[in-house]
C-alpha cells in the first residue's frame, strides 16, 4: 500500500499556495490568529437612522432644546422626522419670516420659499391652525358682546397677522350674546365690497336680534378711515329699517381697537 506524502490527506489547518505542487511549496496558515475567536466577524458599520435625531440634533423635550430659544426648539420638533438639518431649517424660517407672518404663511408659501419639504410645511401650517382653534374655543361660545373690548378679545385671534382686510358680522341674540360669527368678505374694505345687503342677509339667516361688525387693518393701526365711517352710517340706517340694530363697528389693529360707535357718537 502506498503512503500519502507528508502534509496530504489530513486537515492540518494549513494550505499550499497555488503553484507547482510538491515539496518546498510555501505554506500559509489560515487558522485563527492568536487571541482571536475562531468565529469572530467584522464589526458592522454604523449607519444613521433618518427617523432618529442626527448627532447634535437630539429631540427637544416638550419642544425645548438646551441652548436653543424656545420658539426654535418648537419648530425643530415640528420639522422632524427626518431630523437631519431640522435645526438649520428652523433658524432659516425664523430669519425669513417674522412670527406673525410665519403664523399666517400657507404650506405652499413655505415650500416655495425653499425652506421646507411639503410634509414639513404642512406640519408647521397645521400647528398654527390648531393654535388658532384653541384660542377660539377658549373664548365662551355664548360670550356677551356689550363692549368693544370683548369684541376685540373674541376676534383678535382670527384677525391677527392677516395681510388683507377681512370683514365679519357677529349675529347676537336679545341679550347681546354671540349666536354666530360670519365672514362676509375679504380684501380692501370699500362700499362696493361690503354692502349692507350682504351683512344683514347673514343676520337674518341666523335670527339675529342685534349685530356687531368687525374688520381688521393689516397695517396694525386701527384708526378708522373715511370709508369705514361711511359704511358704518349705511349699516346703522339699514339696521333701523330691518329692526336689527347695529350695536358697534369695531376696527382691530395689532394690539388695540377703535369703536366707531364711540368715535362717531352713535346712539
Amino acid at each position: 500500500m502506498r503512503r500519502s506524502p507528508p502534509g496530504r490527506g489530513k486537515a492540518s489547518g494549513t494550505a499550499t499556495v497555488a503553484g507547482s505542487p510538491g515539496p518546498g511549496n510555501a505554506v500559509v496558515n489560515r487558522g485563527p490568529a492568536p487571541h482571536e475567536p475562531r468565529n469572530a466577524r467584522a464589526a458592522p458599520r454604523l449607519r444613521h437612522d433618518p427617523e432618529k435625531p442626527a448627532p447634535g440634533e437630539e429631540e427637544p423635550a416638550h419642544g425645548r432644546a438646551r441652548g436653543v430659544p424656545e420658539l426654535e426648539g418648537l419648530l425643530r420638533a415640528l420639522l422632524a422626522p427626518p431630523w437631519r438639518s431640522a435645526a438649520e431649517r428652523a433658524r432659516a424660517l425664523l430669519a425669513a419670516f417674522p412670527l406673525p407672518e410665519l403664523a399666517r404663511a400657507s404650506a405652499e408659501l413655505l415650500v416655495a420659499a425653499g425652506h421646507l419639504a411639503p410634509a414639513q410645511a404642512r406640519r408647521v401650517w397645521a400647528a398654527f391652525e390648531i393654535g388658532r382653534s384653541v384660542e377660539r374655543d377658549v373664548a365662551p361660545s355664548r360670550a356677551c358682546l356689550r363692549s368693544p373690548e370683548r369684541v376685540f378679545r373674541l376676534m383678535q385671534p382670527e384677525l391677527r397677522g392677516l395681510e388683507q382686510e377681512v370683514f365679519y358680522a357677529l349675529a347676537l341674540d336679545a341679550r347681546h350674546r354671540l349666536r354666530q360669527r360670519v365672514r362676509v368678505s375679504s380684501g380692501t374694505l370699500t362700499g362696493s365690497l361690503v354692502h349692507p345687503r350682504e351683512v344683514f342677509r347673514e343676520a337674518i339667516r341666523f335670527g339675529a336680534a342685534a349685530l356687531v361688525v368687525v374688520h381688521n387693518h393689516p397695517s396694525g393701526d386701527p384708526e378708522p378711515s373715511a370709508e369705514d365711517q361711511a359704511l358704518t352710517r349705511r349699516l346703522v340706517e339699514a339696521g333701523k329699517l330691518l329692526g336689527i340694530p347695529l350695536l358697534d363697528h369695531v376696527v382691530i389693529g395689532a394690539d388695540r381697537w377703535v369703536s366707531l360707535r364711540e368715535r362717531m357718537g352713535l346712539a
